[in-house]
């Protein structure tokens, strides 16, 4: 059952995409963002610099989805959603934390990680996404979804790359997952009975990028890139497997079944 008043924190892509999808279903929703906004889209916006005290009381709510990116402070992302605990007059009943495989950036790629293993950061960003998920968890009893590479409309970094023949590094192990697949796990977990503590979106086609730019070039007909120098880390392998538990069929399950789809609206 979708919740009836569900407050989104951050408006990107994916936020505005969930959002659309809760009202369209029947949703009350509300976005915390930023940058003002008009209520033209067909629900209320709140502005609010997170990295503050807000200044007005939030409103009670069923649900909370946070999609917030980094900051360029280290404990930005701890903070803000203390903050936001701060302002609800209670707890939800559900919380979405959207983190990022990128937990997972000390790790090599010697065998699949799955929900079991712990994360293990090496960059700045990476530790700021983990200090996020914990505190998340502490004051919401949290879901921790943890999206790889997000790809999909006007996410086609690599198709241009591939179009310009520039050099990537072919052995990097890469996992990915299409914006769709993204926006379907959230409202999934929203609605469901019972969650997962913590759940990877991962397609079931980990690869290396060699295999995918090549996909590319076949499909565009033009030479594959050349080989570019090895980054400093092979990549990682994420296991989908509890995701496919969950969300009961991926609309683009692997990267061949998403990039078509992307190349075929390009025409």
């Amino acid at each position: 059952m979708i919740p009836a008043r569900t407050l989104l924190v951050g408006s990107g892509r994916i936020g505005t995409r969930v959002a659309e999808e809760l009202r369209r279903a029947g949703g009350e929703v509300v976005t915390l963002r930023r940058s003002a906004a008009s209520d033209s889209d067909g629900w209320r916006h709140i502005a609010a610099d997170l990295s503050r005290s807000l200044t007005e009381s939030l409103p009670a709510v069923d649900a909370v989805v946070v999609t917030l990116p980094p900051g360029e402070e280290q404990g930005f992302l701890a903070g803000a959603i203390g903050r936001v605990a701060e302002a609800l007059p209670e707890r939800p009943a559900r919380t979405i934390w959207v983190s990022s495989t990128r937990v997972f950036e000390g790790y090599g790629d010697e065998r699949p990680l799955d929900e079991d293993d712990e994360p293990r950061p090496r960059s700045d960003r990476a530790q700021q996404l983990v200090d996020g998920e914990e505190r998340a968890v502490e004051l919401f009893g949290a879901t921790i979804l943890r999206p790889a590479g997000i790809y999909g409309p006007g996410r086609d970094r690599l198709i241009r790359q591939v179009l310009a023949g520039t050099p990537v590094d072919h052995d990097r192990r890469t996992n990915r997952i299409h914006e769709t697949d993204v926006v379907r796990t959230i409202l999934t977990l929203l609605q469901a009975d019972e969650v997962p503590a913590v759940l990877h979106a991962v397609d079931r086609r980990p690869a290396t990028l060699g295999e995918v730019v090549a996909f590319l070039a076949e499909r565009l007909g033009v030479p594959v890139p050349p080989r570019g120098e090895p980054a400093e880390r092979r990549g990682t392998i994420l296991d989908g497997t509890r995701l496919t538990e969950v969300v009961d069929g991926l609309a683009y399950p692997t990267f061949e079944d998403g990039y078509d789809e992307m190349l075929a609206q390009r025409g």
